[in-house]
């Protein structure tokens, strides 16, 4: 993994801004923003589980560029209990490379390859450094620049979405509260988010910890404005064995089925030439901070130790796969019904 050297700059490397501007649509693990907007937010979601699974846990650092409060922050997510911690950062201690993801907060660093931290409050304490190994990237192409397709493109979009690694192994360990915590021949996963505000409502999962290696699982389904409308749109993907089933708004896949309460949901959704069903059970929850319009002031709740069932038929109604997904993130905020198909 990387270090941070003495030629990391806080506005990264020098670069033309109409180039860069445009290398970062293709790039969306990149930092996406420039932290002269208003009312923005911008964060990555870095979730690392031990290989026995007795460690799960969530780190999101970000920044919130709300005017009143403009500053940068590490959120952590005990998946076992569902506690949380946020630790707060002035603006100037956040700084980015303009050639890859890499982002510092303060003395803790994140990248695709890595993270390390060194975060304390009287609260709790997380220090150490791991390594990711083998990441799964999701595909770029001229017209599916990352996983929102076409809506990458549009500029006035309320919250926009990048998958930075699908899948990966982790090597190293950290120190959580002074008990040593090993995460080597661990799985994780990454994705982030970025915008003026997170969707009104939304159903969110993910999990890579099933029986067979290499399976991995995102679906993420919200309201979203649209010129003075709304919209219910979802995107997402299944890895299995190396090949990767990809549904979306904008892949004219279809969502049939939602049902859901507190603690269960049922969906199913058509792609192109498959279909999948999906069933979640809901662990631990705890209570995460979520922006609107960049301020940080909005509270979710997340499950990381949730189950999730999948079953994956081909147009032929043949099966593919059928497993069940442990220490699963899931997420249900807002009026989820509003979501159902009509």
């Amino acid at each position: 993994m990387r270090k941070l050297s003495g030629k990391y700059k806080r506005s990264g490397t020098p670069t033309f801004p109409g180039i860069y501007d445009l290398k970062k649509v293709w790039n969306p693990p990149w930092f996406q923003g420039n932290l002269k907007i208003k009312n923005y937010f911008e964060g990555w979601y870095i979730k690392v589980v031990s290989r026995n699974g007795s460690h799960s846990w969530a780190f999101i650092p970000g920044i919130s560029l709300h005017k009143g409060d403009r500053h940068a922050f590490v959120q952590a997510i005990n998946g076992k209990t569902g506690k949380t911690w946020y630790f707060r950062y002035p603006l100037e201690a956040f700084s980015f490379s303009k050639n890859n993801f890499e982002a510092a907060i303060g003395n803790n660093y994140f990248s695709a390859e890595g993270i390390k931290l060194d975060l304390s409050s009287d609260k709790g304490s997380f220090k150490g450094e791991l390594e990711f190994l083998e990441q799964v990237h999701f595909p770029v192409s001229l017209i599916t620049p990352g996983i929102m397709g076409w809506y990458r493109y549009v500029p006035f979009m309320e919250c926009y979405h990048g998958v930075v690694s699908m899948d990966h192994q982790i090597k190293g360990s950290l120190v959580i509260n002074e008990t040593a915590c090993d995460f080597s021949e661990g799985k994780g996963y990454i994705e982030k988010d970025w915008g003026a505000s997170m969707p009104q409502s939304w159903i969110w999962m993910q999990t890579n910890h099933f029986e067979t290696p290499k399976t991995s699982l995102m679906l993420s389904v919200a309201t979203i404005p649209w010129v003075r409308k709304k919209f219910t749109g979802f995107l997402g993907f299944f890895l299995h064995k190396g090949k990767l089933y990809h549904f979306a708004t904008y892949s004219h896949a279809r969502i049939n089925q939602i049902e859901h309460n507190d603690d269960h949901l049922d969906l199913s959704l058509n792609g192109r030439g498959f279909s999948l069903k999906i069933q979640g059970k809901k662990g631990a929850k705890g209570s995460l901070k979520a922006p609107m319009l960049g301020n940080m002031g909005r509270v979710i709740h997340e499950s990381l130790d949730s189950i999730i069932d999948v079953e994956l038929i081909n147009q032929n109604g043949e099966r593919i796969f059928k497993g069940q997904g442990k220490n699963a993130g899931l997420e249900i905020v807002g009026d989820a019904s509003s979501l159902i198909p009509k």
